[in-house]
């Protein structure tokens, strides 16, 4: 097969394979892996490089053992206490409630994983709000927002950021040093446009303190040893992704050390915490990474840096915002996931074209986009899909086109604001 007839082969698999992600008549696992495979099939990507080359196994092993770690985590009632807490503490008043249940959100996001976070904190706002007697819109709202902001601030909390930093020579401090900033700054401005924005809702809506103190914080735990033994194995492992570089230790070693860890010292059966194992997840990666491999293979993928390059004149300065704005806009509309795939080896590309072997601020402006770009619309993220789904059930129905009033603006802000952030620190002061 000649190189001219491979090049648009595999554009024409990967445009089908996206096509079938995005139409959602298709699961997307089917479509990822029906994609690599055609990438294998027509000789586009060989068996051995799909598993030597292209699948990322610190990528898998990274997400399989912090959703074994996590599993454990949920059964200890830890986001319980915090939802009770966090009401305890507004003292009945919706406003503050808010702002608690946001800022639990975004650190949950961060420390776990963002689909973890909005699985576990949309039931008890949902509970909580019918206590206070008001809608929970404005606040699971607001905690979607919090969720994939809160969720940039480290490597372990977006999957952007999961597959961004196994990618490249980043590690889990650089995350943190570089994102978290960003992300304090933007979960204040977003926390004061959604009050703004719900003003009205919030009038006349107080808890007395009599109903206050018949709240026990720690009325959902179940096992008090389970409790703290997870969230010291929890501690522990955040504690190795910060000093895991310095051990020669990847991410993912890290990971499966802490969910064997949890395991063992929690009592948990492992059956139980495997069922917790998203293989669907893990595969749709798999086929992701070798749907990439193929474009890596023919061409593709350079051909379009080359091409990026040329349009701005070989200015990173330029380059990065637009990576920011292109991710972020795109990310609102189709999954960030796949996205993100495709950008990685596209900016390892352009860095290695334009001899900026360590231009980190293009993965910072990449990670932002990405994971901020998924507040704009019901579809761009996981926990939008999965708050908007709890919602619906309990009865509280969020359409496409409301979401998208509330949210789309928002999300342009964020990036604004990450834009602002990215210019600030690496291009004036070239930090």
């Amino acid at each position: 097969m000649s190189s001219s007839v491979q090049f648009y082969l595999a554009i024409f698999i990967f445009l089908m394979t996206y096509a079938g992600i995005m139409s959602e008549k298709i699961h997307r696992t089917i479509c990822a892996l029906a994609g690599g495979g055609a990438m294998i099939y027509f000789g586009l990507v060989t068996q051995e490089q799909a598993i030597t080359e292209f699948i990322d196994f610190n990528t898998l092993g990274l997400l399989t053992g912090m959703m074994i770690l996590i599993s454990v985590v949920k059964q200890s009632g830890f986001f319980q206490v915090l939802a009770l807490w966090a009401l305890k503490k507004s003292k009945g008043s919706p406003r503050e409630l808010l702002i608690l249940l946001s800022i639990v959100t975004a650190v949950g996001a961060a420390l776990i994983d963002s689909v973890t976070a909005a699985l576990l904190i949309a039931p008890m706002t949902i509970s909580l709000c019918r206590m206070l007697r008001m809608s929970p819109v404005p606040i699971l709202i607001s905690e979607i927002l919090m969720c994939n902001i809160g969720g940039t601030a480290l490597m372990i909390g977006n999957p952007p950021n999961v597959m961004i930093g196994s990618a490249t020579h980043l590690d889990f401090n650089d995350f943190l040093i570089n994102l978290a900033p960003v992300v304090v700054i933007t979960v204040i401005v977003i926390l004061i446009a959604v009050l703004l924005i719900f003003k009205n809702d919030f009038s006349g809506v107080r808890m007395s303190a009599k109903e206050l103190e018949k709240i026990d914080i720690m009325s959902g735990v179940e096992d008090k040893s389970i409790f703290s033994r997870s969230l010291m194995v929890l501690a522990l492992t955040v504690l190795g992704f910060v000093v895991h570089s310095h051990f020669g230790l990847e991410s993912a070693t890290v990971a499966m050390t802490g969910g064997m860890a949890a395991l063992l010292f929690c009592g948990i059966n492992p059956e139980d915490a495997l069922k917790e194992v998203d293989l669907d997840t893990l595969m749709f990666f798999m086929g992701l990474f070798i749907l990439v491999g193929g474009m890596e293979n023919a061409g593709v993928i350079t051909a379009i840096a080359e091409k990026g390059i040329e349009m701005v004149d070989g200015d990173s300065h330029l380059i990065t915002f637009l990576i920011l704005l292109l991710s972020g806009v795109a990310s609102a509309f189709v999954d960030n996931i796949p996205f993100t795939a495709t950008m990685i080896p596209l900016i390892q590309d352009m860095q290695s074209l334009m001899n900026l072997p360590h231009a980190d601020y293009m993965w910072w402006a990449l990670a932002t986009g990405a994971c901020f770009g998924g507040n704009g619309t019901m579809i761009g993220a996981s926990p939008n899909v999965i708050m908007v789904a709890i919602a619906a059930k309990e009865g509280f129905n969020i359409s496409f086109t409301a979401f998208m009033k509330w949210c789309f603006p928002l999300m342009l802000l964020s990036l604004f604001v990450a834009g602002c952030y990215l210019e600030t620190r690496y291009f004036i002061f070239g930090m």
